[in-house]
């Protein structure tokens, strides 16, 4: 525990600088982003390493009602829920790609496939994420009145189910591994904001935390959600369960906001121990990747540099996570 915790004053005594770069852990895979492009990485079965890179152009830029406050959050989150179903997609095709000198066919999995379990998951998460805590609150409502401590409770219920699900999903072969190569673009982001070389050996000195994480954005959902909900207070039973679909919105515009204040003063200390949290929460999202893991990493963040060179100005208003 203390070298976890020498290990986070370490990351947020050291502010790196800034790159408009982030990504996400995929199937055997990691897929980065630029502000124009993404690219995709993906170790195949043969053990070959298939990329691809596809153009981007964020709906930030495409109308001045995509940016303003509140509503930019919004069209962010739904901006990375399409590109990383977009990824998954492909390296879930890629990864289940047979070995072509053994002639086998690869699997595809089309859009139909994916639609269906991006509802059923966007479902099973609003379900348990907000709904289920409110109705175990509200098993203990005659204790707890309708005032403060019960939105603190629920919000309590909340993240300790969010955590929960993380401890049991990090037992999971298979998820493990995407947590892995979720803490190899950690490592591989870590390099280039350190102008390191974009070699595994100069990789592996870094952690798999990171400033910039989801994570973080995450743990800022919850805790805006209390405030949020606490404000609506107590209404019929029915608007009270359909306030915590119908919110989700707001909820995750203000969370954006807020993630991305921290992110123009991330060099302030006070706010750098306010994400303090959000980092400790990585240890739960992020493994030690090994090098294989790590190459892939390298291999999809190399190609985005190649289509987005590093020395051009920032494009403002957009706004990548690591």
């Amino acid at each position: 525990m203390l070298r976890r915790a020498i290990a986070l004053l370490t990351l947020l005594a050291h502010a790196p600088r800034k790159v408009q770069i982030g990504g996400q852990a995929v199937i055997e895979g990691v897929m980065m982003r630029g502000v124009n492009n993404w690219t995709l990485a993906v170790r195949r079965p043969s053990e070959d390493i298939a990329v691809h890179d596809f153009p981007l152009t964020p709906y930030a830029t495409r109308h001045w009602f995509y940016r303003l406050p509140i509503v930019r959050g919004v069209v962010a989150l739904v901006e990375s829920m399409v590109i990383g179903i977009k990824a998954l997609q492909l390296s879930a095709n890629e990864s289940l790609a047979g070995d072509e000198e053994d002639g086998e066919p690869a699997p595809e999995l089309g859009r139909k496939e994916m639609a269906v379990t991006l509802i059923v998951s966007l479902a099973i998460a609003v379900g348990l994420f907000f709904l289920a805590p409110l109705g175990l609150a509200g098993l203990l409502k005659g204790w707890l009145g309708t005032g403060v401590a019960f939105w603190l409770v629920e919000g309590l219920i909340r993240v300790a189910i969010f955590v929960l699900y993380l401890l049991i999903v990090t037992r999971i072969p298979d998820l493990r591994r995407v947590f892995e190569y979720h803490g190899a673009e950690h490592m591989a982001i870590h390099a280039l904001e350190h102008k390191e070389a974009l070699t595994v050996a100069a990789c592996e000195k870094y952690k798999t935390l990171h400033m910039r994480c989801g994570t973080s954005f995450l743990l800022i959902v919850m805790v805006v959600a209390i405030i949020v909900f606490a404000i609506v207070r107590w209404p019929a039973w029915y608007w009270l369960i359909l306030s915590r679909i119908i919110l989700i919105p707001l909820i995750a515009g203000i969370s954006y906001e807020i993630i991305k204040w921290a992110g123009r003063h991330e060099d302030n200390p006070v706010v750098r121990v306010i994400m303090l949290p959000g980092l400790a929460l990585q240890w739960l999202t992020t493994r030690k990747p090994d090098e294989s893991q790590i190459e892939v990493a390298l291999a999809s963040l190399e190609r985005v540099i190649e289509l987005e060179p590093l020395d051009r100005a920032p494009v403002e208003g957009v706004e990548v996570m690591a």
